[in-house]
């Protein structure tokens, strides 16, 4: 997990559930830091600093365009 850097922060779940889809599609290595605990304690968020996406850096580049993508050529948006 050394070579993960984050790339994104959400503040719930929801807010990247297709993203998750996507990442997963294109053979991404990725995880989402504090997930399970944001998930079980939603108010905890804030205090956890939110849900960290964290890629490896080889795929920077990659889940970088399919963010951008995602909210320019799509009609389904990345909150």
């Amino acid at each position: 997990m050394k070579d993960f850097i984050i790339i994104k922060t959400y503040t719930y779940p929801y807010e990247y559930a297709i993203l998750k889809l996507l990442l997963d599609q294109e053979g991404v290595s990725y995880f989402f830091e504090n997930e399970t605990m944001i998930g079980v304690f939603p108010f905890y968020s804030n205090a956890l600093g939110g849900i960290n996406l964290k890629v490896h850096q080889k795929d920077k580049t990659k889940v970088l365009e399919i963010i951008n993508d995602l909210n320019t050529n799509s009609h389904l948006r990345i909150v």
